[in-house]
């Protein structure tokens, strides 16, 4: 089971890592109401390597990024559900709107983010490639998605609404 760590938590780990020569795999993102998408993603994404540490948006960056009702789901239970996973090693929060400070500080081996990224926008390619890594796209399981999940709940809530329930 995965550990919630601190940057400074991570930095040593990684150094560690670096010298045991494990190839550590990094993702991030919200993780806002946990689906099979995610599990199957953060699956995929440690096959790739030794080590996952998942990156997770703090629930400002969230804010910030999804708009003032996100996350549904805090960050503390975030992270634990994130870090309960089998495939998940480590977690670290970022505040910021992107991970690009978290991949400067780490600099894994592999990158990864969903298929649905063009490579070009993906944050923090030039600094895994500048190292000698590399960056996977990983195809996301269909009509799995958190936004999804909300549309339907809304949908269903409103209906019932509509129906006097």
């Amino acid at each position: 089971m995965g550990r919630i760590i601190n940057l400074e938590e991570l930095r040593s780990i990684r150094n560690r890592l670096r010298d045991e020569r494990k190839k550590v795999v990094f993702t991030n993102g919200v993780f806002d109401i946990l689906h099979r998408g995610h599990v199957q993603y953060l699956t995929d994404a440690r096959a790739l390597g030794d080590v996952l540490i998942v990156g997770i948006n703090s629930d400002d960056s969230v804010r910030r990024i999804k708009g003032s009702g996100r996350p549904i789901v805090g960050e503390e239970d975030r992270a634990f559900l994130v870090s309960s996973l089998l495939p998940v090693d480590f977690v670290c929060f970022f505040d910021e709107d992107t991970p690009y400070n978290l991949i400067a500080a780490i600099v894994p081996d592999i990158l990864v983010k969903g298929a649905d990224w063009s490579r070009d926008n993906i944050v923090g390619r030039e600094i895994v490639e500048g190292a000698g890594g590399v960056v996977k796209a990983i195809k996301l399981t269909p009509d799995r998605s958190t936004t999804s999940i909300i549309d339907r709940i809304l949908e269903r809530f409103s209906g019932d609404r509509a129906k006097g329930k």
